[in-house]
Formats: C-alpha cells, sequence, structure tokens
C-alpha cells in the first residue's frame, strides 16, 4: 500500500443491517440512513447492500442526496429528512418522500402538487417532542389530521414521526419516555384515520434501549456502520470503514527539537516521528493533535504529534519498529474511531462522516 485508503467492507454493513433486524419485530420495517455519504462511507454502495439485504426505507437528509440514489437505480422509498422548499421540485420529479415539518414546507408542496397534478404523494410528518429542531408540535396533531382529510387528492400520509434527543443517555431516560408518550399521544390521533401510516420514533439508541416503542418501523442509522453509542453494542457490530494511510518518512528529533507549525511539539528527549499523508484537509482535524489522537502502526498505537496539518500528521513512533512504507490504521476494526473520537472530545459520527471524499475509496464485497 502506498496511499491513503478508506475501505468500506460491506460483509460489515450486512452483519449490522441483521443485528439490528434480530432486535426487531418481525413486522417492524427498517429504514436505513445513508445520509451524508453513507456516513462517510459511500451512500450508493450502501444503499444497494441494504436494498439487496431488504430494507424497507432509505433515509437521506437532503433532496439532492436522494437524487443521486435514484440516479443510481434505486427505486426503494426514500424519506428526505429536511427538504428545502427550493428543492421540491426535484422532489417530486424523483420521487422522494418528504418530511414535512413545518406549515412553510407544507403549503410550498400542495402547491407544488397541485401545479403538476401529482396525486396522493407520499408525505411524512414531522413532530417535535423535545428535540426542538423541527417538527410541528404536538398540539397540532388534530388540526393536521383535518388538513389531510381536505387534502386527500393531493396527500397521502405514508408516515407519522418524530426524533428522540438522547436515547443513548441512561441518564435521560425520564425525558426519553417523556418524549415517547407524547409521540404515543399524536399516534392516537391519527392511527384510527390512517390505519396504513408507518408511525417511526426509534433511532439506533432508542431500538436497543426502548423496543416496546418500535410501533410499524424505526430509523437505524450509525450502527449500521457499526458503532452503537455503547460499548457493549459495539462489540456486536463491526466497523464498515476502514481507515488506512501509510508511513511516509521517519525522522529523528533531538532534545530540544521542535515540530510542525508553530513548533507545538517540543522533544523533551530523543524521539522517533513518522510523517503520514492525510490531515485536516481528510477530515483528521486539529482536535486530534498535540496528544489527543492516535493512530496504529503495527499492533501499537502511535500518539498524534504537535498540530495536524492540511495534508499531513506527525505521529510518535519512538518505541515501534517500523520504517517508510508501513502501513498504518487510523480506524478500523481494532481502531475504533468511537475511542480515537472521545480521546479528542467528540464523537464517532463527527469524525466518520468527516472523512474527506479526495480519500480514495476501495469497496470490499
Amino acid at each position: 500500500m502506498s496511499e491513503t485508503v478508506l475501505e468500506i467492507h460491506l460483509p460489515n454493513l450486512r452483519h449490522n443491517y441483521t443485528f439490528i433486524r434480530k432486535q426487531l419485530s418481525a413486522t417492524t420495517k427498517l429504514l436505513g440512513v445513508v445520509k451524508a455519504f453513507g456516513y462517510g462511507s459511500d451512500a450508493v454502495e450502501a444503499a444497494k447492500c441494504l436494498v439487496a439485504q431488504g430494507v424497507d426505507y432509505l433515509g437521506v437528509a437532503y433532496v439532492h442526496e436522494g437524487v443521486a440514489l435514484r440516479k443510481a437505480g434505486i427505486k426503494t422509498p426514500i424519506l428526505v429528512l429536511h427538504p428545502q422548499q427550493s428543492n421540491l421540485a426535484a422532489l417530486i420529479e424523483y420521487k422522494l418522500e418528504p418530511s414535512v415539518y413545518c406549515q412553510l414546507i407544507l403549503d410550498a408542496l400542495l402547491e407544488r402538487l397541485k401545479e403538476s397534478n401529482e396525486s396522493h404523494y407520499p408525505i411524512h410528518l414531522k413532530f417535535n417532542t423535545g428535540l426542538n429542531r423541527l417538527g410541528f408540535d404536538s398540539n397540532n396533531a388534530l388540526e393536521l389530521g383535518a388538513l389531510l382529510k381536505q387534502n386527500a387528492q393531493w396527500l397521502l400520509l405514508q408516515g407519522v414521526y418524530s426524533h428522540l434527543a438522547a436515547s443513548d443517555d441512561v441518564g435521560e431516560d425520564a425525558f426519553t419516555k417523556t418524549q415517547l408518550k407524547t409521540f404515543a399521544e399524536i399516534v392516537n390521533v391519527f392511527k384510527p384515520n390512517f390505519p396504513n401510516t408507518n408511525f417511526h420514533v426509534l433511532n439506533t439508541s432508542g431500538v436497543l434501549h426502548f423496543p416496546e416503542a418500535q410501533y410499524n418501523m424505526v430509523r437505524t442509522g450509525i450502527s449500521l456502520y457499526g458503532y452503537g453509542n455503547h460499548p457493549s453494542i459495539d462489540a456486536q457490530l463491526k466497523p464498515v470503514l476502514t481507515l488506512k494511510t501509510v508511513i511516509s518518512q521517519i525522522h529523528t528529533l533531538k532534545k530540544g527539537d521542535t515540530l510542525g507549525y508553530n513548533r507545538a511539539f517540543v522533544a523533551n528527549a530523543k524521539t522517533l516521528t513518522a510523517t503520514l499523508p492525510l490531515g485536516h484537509a481528510d477530515g483528521i482535524g486539529r482536535i486530534y493533535g498535540n496528544g489527543r489522537g492516535y493512530v496504529m502502526i503495527n499492533g501499537q498505537q502511535a500518539s498524534i504529534l504537535g498540530n495536524v496539518c492540511m495534508d499531513m500528521i506527525m505521529v510518535d513512533v519512538t518505541a515501534i519498529d517500523c520504517q517508510a512504507g508501513d502501513t498504518v490504521i487510523v480506524i478500523g476494526p481494532n481502531a475504533s474511531a468511537e475511542h480515537l473520537a472521545n480521546a479528542a472530545g467528540t464523537i464517532s459520527y463527527e469524525l466518520i462522516t468527516g472523512l474527506s471524499q479526495r480519500i480514495k475509496r476501495k469497496v470490499i464485497s
């Protein structure tokens, strides 16, 4: 190996999908989230793999992400979680299902549907139950139900959903249960008149911690890619991404020598450093510098020294038997993105979704 490569291990994606499926009842649908380039991988490859496994729905953040999947030949229903008013024409053209989260989007969508004479268009209503990010207030449920009946020629209620704020935090269980109670009240408003609607509130951590609230669909993202927000779950999942690079050069610093921009590292003894061809332009941010982050070389941790550069990082290999050309593992099965992210005070989501598109992707089928 002579360059930085991001391997996308589809067998691991299949394993994780199967693990999540086993947590669900036989009648519960599964929506696999492939937004943000498939959590830093390759959205099309991830989506095709999930479709082959039998996923019921796919989820993306924005319309252009859904359009890319349609252009790749994917016909599975796709929920767009955050459609924008300016993209509704493309959404309709490519048969994507919008999350309708406010009156502005609802009115604009209705206008578009009438203009294009598109009838019975599937939508998902988003309700805010405590995350306070997007969604109608639960008090609007009756009014929205009536509006849908009035516009039954144009709108088909395909889903009613909400999003949990802290389902991965045991300390916030009381708050999560309050959210679930509010959502149950919303379901009771819609279910009598819209019995075939998909009701979904559980995310990855919700599936694992609140299985009683599965309703007839759940949404899962990070767990598909190998991280379950808890060590006991992580142990049962397999990371889909392995980020590998290579040692470009090794330097010997003597006591008092400095390293990198702003001379952020000062050697207090003889130190061997290895320079690697990736940096903050590749998604390894400056937060990982100055000893907070690390990579794996020949099975040993090598701390990142000094400030992360745009295209390079330098690591401490004083105690590691290695040479230029040796393979370096940044994240992978024995180099958890969760552990690396936590060491720098962030989360695996940010690390893997921030991996630059300039990194060469290699799909392992």
